[in-house]
């Protein structure tokens, strides 16, 4: 099973008059980059809730957003109205050259760092224990899409594995007519160089099969085969995060598929590896969304 890096999840929950949606929306990243927002109320509580996803969730582009509507009698709130003028004033001026509204003008200034404040900005347990819950919430129903997604993208990719080794069967009933055309090849250069110079045969019969040595393709072959077999393995693993190491494992089948296609001396192998290319190049954009 593996999971896809992009979803978006949602959860809601109350506390005493309070109203708190938390949104997580993750997109492709090779690395685990996190970016929250939240409301001034809770921003010292920034580093735990980033410790609570990094816990569940270690690749990706992340938006963690968290909205909170409501307050209680408890809350007191205060405008920094010097602070407030001071915007106001810059803001003025700009208007009417660039089309500011006058209500979008005021809500963006009410949003700005230390406009306004909390007088005691220390959140009381039990509405951080009901934050933490809505958080989680939010966390598993980003994990069920991802899963979602991600087993979908594992069907298609385990299609063009079954395909790159469908494919390397086709290639064996050309290998005995390969060798044999490298050797009349080889054997028609040998005709035409002898009219020139004299030819020692029996040494010209072991160069023959050191250069059909060279060119064999067994081992490739076998790699290859190996390599996929891994991936499947790899695919099914029950841990969540493998899209690294399946990215690992896809560079080694193209460093197999490439070498034989150099080796190949052959256009309907070399046929078979171009549509192998072509399947290779699909998984690596599939894995690109691999968590």
């Amino acid at each position: 099973m593996i999971y896809s890096m992009t979803g978006f999840a949602q959860a809601k929950g109350n506390y005493k008059k309070k109203e708190v949606s938390v949104e997580i929306r993750s997109l492709n990243s090779k690395f685990l980059d996190m970016r929250v927002k939240l409301p001034f109320l809770y921003r010292t509580k920034e580093h735990e809730i980033r410790k609570i996803v990094q816990g569940e969730i270690r690749r990706g582009k992340l938006e963690v957003n968290v909205m909170l509507n409501g307050m209680t009698d408890s809350e007191n709130y205060t405008i920094n109205k010097d602070l407030f003028k001071k915007f106001y004033a810059q803001l003025n001026e700009l208007k009417n050259d660039m089309s500011i509204n006058q209500a979008d003008m005021m809500q963006s200034i009410l949003r700005i760092p230390n406009v306004i404040s909390v007088e005691d900005a220390e959140m009381p347990e039990d509405e951080w224990s009901a934050l933490n819950n809505i958080i989680n919430q939010a966390i598993q129903e980003l994990k069920k899409n991802k899963k979602r997604e991600g087993a979908v993208l594992g069907q298609d990719i385990k299609l063009r594995i079954d395909n790159i080794l469908l494919l390397l069967s086709k290639v064996d009933p050309y290998e005995k007519e390969r060798v044999e055309n490298i050797k009349q090849r080889l054997s028609k250069d040998l005709e035409e160089m002898s009219s020139f110079h004299p030819i020692d045969k029996n040494r010209f019969e072991q160069e023959i099969l050191y250069y059909l040595e060279k060119l064999d393709i067994t081992e490739e072959k076998v790699r290859l085969k190996e390599h996929c077999e891994y991936f499947y393995k790899v695919l099914d693993d029950i841990k969540s995060e493998k899209g690294k190491k399946l990215s690992f494992i896809s560079q080694e089948i193209g460093r197999e598929i490439n070498t034989l296609g150099a080796k190949a001396q052959s256009s309907d192998i070399q046929k078979i590896v171009v549509e192998m290319k072509d399947d290779l190049e699909k998984i690596k954009e599939q894995l690109a969304n691999v968590q």
